[in-house]
């Protein structure tokens, strides 16, 4: 309980260095993860595009929380229902993905994911026996296929 208290005074913190206001509330799940809320008006400027400034706003809390505790541990946060939104919309394009290579009969080329996202549509299409997902590349240059398995 007293890490939830340290937790949220770090996220307050970060957002009134970064002057937006809104209000936090964190929690820890089952692997004992915290997992921060922050409502805000300004979600846009906290998300940013794709993602990316949320993505790194994590990132550096789970850096600073794992220093402050004394121990690494995971930080997971979402602006409003930003994560179940866009994970909603990443099934959607797997299965458009899935869909199309079946269409053509050849691989669809998804780009410009962020691993967490490559992991989203993997595990959505991971049921499906008709398609196969694999990730190739390196770095920004990391892409996710999604081909016909072969019959």
């Amino acid at each position: 309980m007293e890490d939830i208290k340290v937790v949220q005074t770090i996220v307050e913190e970060l957002l009134g260095k970064l002057e937006i206001s809104g209000t936090v509330a964190v929690s820890t799940d089952e692997t004992g993860a915290f997992q921060v809320r922050i409502e805000t008006e300004e979600t846009g400027l906290l998300i940013g595009h794709h993602g990316k400034t949320l993505e790194s706003f994590q990132l550096l809390l789970g850096i600073i929380v794992s220093k402050k505790i004394g121990q690494w541990v995971k930080v997971y946060v979402n602006v409003g229902d930003y994560r179940e939104k866009r994970e909603e919309t990443l099934m959607h394009m797997a299965q458009h993905a899935a869909e199309r290579a079946l269409a053509m009969g050849r691989p669809v080329e998804l780009s410009r994911l962020s691993p967490s996202e490559r992991r989203i549509i993997h595990l959505t299409l991971s049921g499906d026996e008709r398609v196969a997902t694999e990730s190739i590349g390196e770095g920004d240059d990391r892409v996710l296929l999604v081909k016909p398995k072969e019959a």
